[in-house]
């Protein structure tokens, strides 16, 4: 099993991006991972660790491909205080639910039992065009935690 199972919700692709640029550098730090775009919930392992990257639409909706994940989780409440996890957010501070989709997948997570590892990351698409580079810095600071 993964050391981390990155899961990333996209609708563009920009969270994909971020979430592969992350596996990189935890790969490079010696840390094993998956990378799981929009899964299903029987494809995750309920414990260990989680980092869940996901790009916000329309008025703070998730996307597509990680709607289904978040419905069944929300239906099947599953046990997951075995779960440590990480959360990424792209988002644009424009709209009025800025990475509103994190915000959900967070408390989501929180309340089936898990615990979030650091704090949050919310990178602003208008502050940095390549939302990679914030992802970088904050991957440092989170590699310690789980470490």
């Amino acid at each position: 099993m993964a050391d981390v199972t990155l899961i990333s919700g996209s609708t563009l692709g920009s969270a994909e991006y971020v979430a592969e640029h992350l596996a990189e550098k935890l790969e490079e730090a010696g840390f094993s991972t998956e990378l799981l775009h929009g899964p299903e919930l029987e494809a995750l392992p309920l414990s260990g660790l989680w980092l869940v990257v996901t790009s916000t639409h329309g008025a703070g909706d998730l996307p597509d491909n990680l709607q289904p994940l978040f419905d069944e989780i929300e239906e099947k409440q599953p046990d997951l205080s075995q779960l440590r996890y990480g959360a990424v957010g792209i988002g644009n501070r424009e709209y009025d639910l800025f990475c509103g989709a994190i915000d959900k997948m967070d408390k989501l997570l929180t309340a089936r039992g898990a615990k979030r590892v650091g704090d949050r990351l919310d990178i602003d698409v208008m502050e940095h065009e390549i939302p990679e580079d914030p992802a970088e810095i904050w991957v440092e600071s989170w590699k310690e935690l789980i470490a």
